[in-house]
């Protein structure tokens, strides 16, 4: 973890805001709620050495070390190197569990072929959390157990909904 921030948040509106910035939402009847967001750009290593760097998305794309690809679930990523975006709502589940999974399979390999991959959503937490867990899963982790050794090797608020961790669970079913 790179570090923190303070965000404001708008559920009504959709919308957030860092400490500082100008609010996004002008209606004041509309309740807003305070959180200290993690900034991630670390590097996972998945069971077998697999290396994935797993970043939050903080509105720039300065690396120490630049992706050779990202793939990321939040539609707000628009970096400069080659990247593919997976339809995936904040807090919810991939719209293709298939789709997600030979994406997955083809991150892996790019990684093992020497690639250096990285893996995104919003906070760094839900989606990427769960992808994380689901390529541990990939790399020979028991299903069960892979939401809690994300939480250990990563971060302990990784896999946000129980949707999201019965859907690591089941990943071997995917097809």
């Amino acid at each position: 973890m790179k570090g923190t921030k303070q965000i404001t948040a708008c559920p009504a509106c959709g919308t957030y805001w860092v400490e500082g910035e100008a609010p996004t939402c002008a209606d004041s009847s509309h309740t807003t709620t305070r959180h200290v967001l993690h900034v991630h750009e670390d590097e996972v290593v998945l069971p077998g050495g697999v290396t994935i760097m797993a970043a939050s998305h903080d509105g720039g794309y300065e690396r120490r070390l630049r992706p050779d690809f990202g793939l990321y679930l939040d539609a707000r990523w628009s970096p400069p190197w080659r990247h593919e975006h997976v339809a995936w709502p904040d807090f919810g589940l991939p719209s293709d569990p298939s789709a997600l999974r030979a994406q997955l399979e083809d991150l892996l390999a790019r990684s093992r072929g020497g690639r250096r991959v990285e893996v995104g959503c919003l906070g760094g937490h839900g989606r990427t959390g769960t992808v994380l867990a689901c390529l541990s899963v990939l790399c020979g982790h028991e299903p069960g157990a892979a939401v809690g050794w994300v939480r250990s090797a990563y971060c302990d608020r990784a896999v946000e909904t129980p949707a999201q961790e019965a859907f690591v669970r089941a990943f071997l079913a995917v097809e």
